[in-house]
């Protein structure tokens, strides 16, 4: 039997943005997907969007929420898909055969999750790339140079959600980082790499706005491993936001 890939959307007030993560979606050639949107009462018209949208993949859940990873929690527990993946309401995938591209690697390698590269795009003109995070392959000790892969690219068996946890709502930035963190490093859970765009992200994540975020990133970051029991490198948490550099110059 097919795998069934389900793919969680947090969206709020993603009006300017949600129809290109739809349209991506819907355009997979894989065909055993399903697209939850979790919405957090949005004022605009996002819902109106979605449900005008043809073929969509999914359902809608509409409630107020703790942010965004109090929202990607809830997705988690409505899915019924034996993948699952996270795209965010302004991102999109990269071309029409990801899905498909991902359920071969899980079906090939036996491996308990996925991730590939992301590009940061412009937000007003998505063709322009502004970063290029190629990931390359995986080792566990990566982790300790201040590795991570990019989140939006990680699919994940739902199985290990229900065995390992679901995102930490108390972090404010990297519940993602502390998730992966938790399931790769601590309980050595088997990764296979796309060597691939797989996803194409708008810029302009909180985390990078302003020195004063970077900061209280970087102590999230810190506290990602204290709340595991495990312990970095002296240097770990600063060759972290030092990878993203080369982000920025080999954009091509």
């Amino acid at each position: 039997m097919a795998l069934k890939v389900s793919i969680i959307t947090a969206t709020f007030n993603s009006s300017k943005t949600i129809l290109d993560t739809l349209k991506s979606v819907q355009s997979q050639t894989y065909p055993s997907i399903e697209h939850l949107i979790v919405d957090g009462v949005s004022t605009d018209n996002t819902i109106e969007l979605i449900k005008s949208t043809d073929n969509f993949l999914g359902e809608i859940h509409i409630g107020k929420d703790k942010g965004i990873y109090d929202a990607m929690n809830k997705g988690i527990g409505l899915v019924s898909g034996d993948i699952v993946g996270i795209l965010n309401s302004d991102d999109f995938y990269a071309d029409e055969t990801i899905i498909e591209q991902v359920v071969s690697l899980f079906n090939e390698t036996g491996c308990d999750a996925v991730y590939g590269d992301l590009v940061y795009v412009s937000a007003t003109d998505t063709t322009k790339v502004i970063r290029r995070w190629v990931a390359g392959s995986y080792k566990r000790d990566n982790f300790l140079y201040g590795w991570m892969p990019p989140h939006p690219t990680f699919f994940v068996k739902k199985e290990l959600y229900g065995k390992y946890g679901l995102f930490n709502i108390s972090l404010w930035g990297a519940a993602d980082y502390e998730l992966m963190l938790r399931f790769l490093y601590k309980h050595h859970c088997s990764l296979a790499y796309l060597p691939q765009v797989m996803v194409h992200m708008r810029a302009g994540g909180q985390s990078n706005i302003s020195i004063m975020n970077r900061l209280r990133a970087n102590m999230e970051d810190r506290k990602a491993w204290t709340i595991n029991g495990i312990k970095p490198n002296w240097y770990t948490l600063f060759l972290k936001p030092l990878r993203k550099l080369n982000q920025f110059i080999n954009k091509r």
